[in-house]
């Protein structure tokens, strides 16, 4: 019996872990640390960071079908996107421990300047700390990071089908330029 508990109890955890995440499967770990597909917000509000710039010439126009190269999560190396937002920013690859607990999470893609608390016009550089002000996953608004690297770029916002399945993940925050191909 006490079996039976335990395996329900983990195919339990499995589930609500899955479900948390529209049905999209397990983080690359190279991207987002330890973290778990429950700790990432796949589709966003498509609200902008105020004084994010619009790109003035983006490679990628606003409603172009493209494809990803990124495997930041499973499913979207080889996804089908559109683009829905194009902003010109600096972007950073951070590490940075959660403010709910855990383990440092490195080399986090991407957040942009307009998401890093009194953000200053200047980019930040390698070994900078900051304060996130961002929930791209479940602890991230309000933990200091470290930036590790800052690369200035033209940063989508993407809708896309997974191609492990799944529901359509809508604004998605943020593709780099060199991770879509037409």
């Amino acid at each position: 019996m006490k079996k039976i508990f335990v395996i329900l109890s983990v195919a339990m955890m499995i589930a609500l872990s899955i479900s948390a995440c529209g049905n999209n499967t397990a983080v690359n770990s190279s991207h987002h640390g330890n973290m778990d597909m429950g700790d990432m917000d796949h589709s966003g509000s498509g609200i902008v960071p105020t004084g994010l710039k619009e790109a003035k010439n983006p490679t990628y126009k606003v409603g172009e079908q493209v494809t990803l190269q990124t495997d930041h999560m499973k499913g979207m190396d080889g996804a089908k996107a559109t683009i829905v937002g194009a902003y010109d920013t600096t972007v950073y690859e951070v590490s940075y421990t959660p403010t709910t607990g855990g383990q440092e999470v490195k080399n986090h893609k991407w957040v942009i300047q307009e998401e890093i608390k009194d953000h200053k016009a200047e980019p930040y550089k390698p070994g900078d700390q900051v304060i996130l002000e961002t929930d791209h996953m479940k602890g991230m608004n309000g933990a200091t990071a470290t930036i590790d690297t800052a690369t200035q770029t033209t940063v989508y916002m993407v809708d896309y089908t997974p191609t492990s399945g799944g529901e359509i993940v809508k604004n998605h925050q943020w593709v780099t330029e060199s991770e879509i191909t037409k």
